[in-house]
């Protein structure tokens, strides 16, 4: 090869890799934070930011069984490694897209053999062949392939993104029906003893009616009392079933197969420290994943100006040809060509332009999108917050409301044995009492729905800066959320 022909590709060679990349570089967009939430004000101590949850979040809840079920989540279930199987296809489509920097080579052999005869002579059979190299290349002058390998980068952030986010979605979900298994053990429970307790008053008006101190129609009162309660308990079965099923389902597991033993209601509330709201920015995986679905955008406003541009390509060639084919690979069989082409187009109706904008459009539209994540995410925040505040207020004037409710009941039999009230009195203060039992269960049930929402709109322990960087993507090296 000439010396000149030699300093012509290392030219083009040094341009293809360092060129100048059309359109604009990213900057995440500001946004304005809050200085702290204002539904914290007041009741949730400061605390540093490192001590915002990490890792299994759910321990803090402090039920054994619950520890034993979320690990089972990232491993068995189906939806999310269909998550996973997405991330890495788009590990696959950052390498396809890498492809495009290198050159391409190619090889190709041949050989006929061929008999020919003219003017009534006939030559005999000959063997021709030929053996040949070739190699195209197409150098990313302006930067558009590289543009598209950032994109598919970012693509591939997003998908680990959102690989977390389900992650974090279907620990919450089992979290929360966990919580709602337990709610209906307690009801269960409570509907054992009312139960249990209309039996008694049962018995109590049978032996009252015996002794002519009761009328037969408070006999049919008590019964009628303790067969409402045995419905109710007959229906609390039915929720229990239901989420027994969901728990196994999210952990992976066929229903048919699947039990869990009855437990008591879980009793502590554990409030995830909220942490400044600016560092919610990198706690949430939705949010991250809404960040990098800006970059991506981004970049291909960067590929779509790329079509402005002409494409440089380059072609070599070099190999044998012998007819007949004996000696083949001698020099004076040898043959080679060199070549470069441009092309570039110079009318297209405005469609570059409109592709341009269009681009930009998409990439206004991901900002705003991003923008309503944020504000979503702070909402459901302030919302988890201030929930967990009321309804801790609640569940105080709940347990004063059953115990005044449970020694009116106590006053209640007590006057109707001694024959100074009738059994109306007593029926009320047992549909006080149960009101009341239900409504306590229920607020505790709430606080802690609202305790696993806290978490997860806190993000779990996730962390942006756990995301895959471009090199590990580019390595397709495994992510684990």
């Amino acid at each position: 090869m000439k010396p000149m022909t030699k300093w012509a590709f290392s030219l083009l060679g040094l341009l293809g890799l360092t060129g100048c990349m059309v359109g604009p570089d990213y900057h995440r967009p500001q946004l304005a934070m809050p200085a702290g939430y204002k539904a914290a004000a007041g009741w949730v101590r400061a605390t540093p930011a490192d001590s915002a949850p990490k890792g299994d979040w759910w321990q803090a809840f402090g039920d054994a069984q619950l520890d034993q079920l979320e690990p089972q989540v990232a491993v068995n279930n189906a939806t999310l490694l269909a998550d996973y199987d997405a991330y890495q296809q788009s590990l696959e489509i950052v390498q396809e897209a890498r492809g495009g920097l290198f050159p391409s080579l190619g090889l190709t052999g041949s050989a006929t053999r061929a008999k020919q005869g003219t003017s009534g002579l006939t030559t005999g059979p000959r063997t021709s062949g030929t053996f040949e190299g070739s190699a195209g290349w197409t150098p990313d002058i302006w930067g558009k392939i590289r543009r598209q390998v950032q994109g598919d980068v970012a693509a591939a952030q997003v998908s680990a993104a959102d690989l977390a986010n389900a992650t974090l979605s279907a620990q919450a979900a089992l979290a929360a029906d966990y919580v709602d298994l337990r709610a209906a053990d307690a009801a269960i429970a409570l509907y054992q003893a009312t139960v249990a307790a209309d039996t008694r008053s049962l018995q109590i008006t049978q032996n009252q009616a015996a002794a002519g101190v009761a009328a037969p129609s408070d006999v049919i009162t008590a019964r009628a009392q303790l067969d409402a309660a045995q419905a109710q308990l007959i229906n609390a079965g039915v929720a229990r079933a239901q989420y027994e099923h969901a728990i196994a389902v999210l952990a992976g597991q066929m229903p048919e197969t699947f039990s869990l033993p009855p437990a008591p209601q879980i009793t502590m509330v554990p409030l995830a420290p909220p942490g400044v709201p600016s560092a919610l920015l990198q706690r949430r995986p939705d949010i991250a994943a809404a960040e990098r679905a800006m970059a991506e955008a981004n970049a291909k406003i960067g590929i779509a100006e790329g079509a402005y541009y002409p494409d440089l390509s380059l072609t070599a060639l070099g190999g044998y040809a012998a007819d007949p084919i004996g000696g083949l690979f001698s020099v004076s069989n040898s043959l080679w060509s060199l070549g470069a082409s441009v092309s570039a187009t110079l009318f297209e109706g405005g469609t570059r332009s409109a592709s341009v904008r269009a681009a930009e459009f998409a990439y206004d539209q991901s900002v705003q999108t991003y923008r309503q994540t944020v504000l979503s995410a702070f909402q459901g925040v302030e919302n988890d917050l201030s929930n967990l505040r009321i309804l801790a207020a609640q569940a105080d004037v709940e347990a004063r409301a059953v115990a005044d409710a449970q020694s009116a009941l106590r006053i209640a039999l007590n006057q109707y044995q001694a024959g100074t009230v009738n059994y109306t009195t007593v029926v009320s203060a047992q549909v006080i009492l149960l009101g009341d039992q239900q409504a306590e269960l229920a607020v505790q049930q709430n606080r802690l729905l609202a305790s696993v929402a806290l978490f997860q709109d806190l993000g779990g322990g996730f962390q942006a800066s756990a995301l895959p960087s471009a090199g590990v993507i580019q390595a397709k090296l495994p992510f684990a959320p």
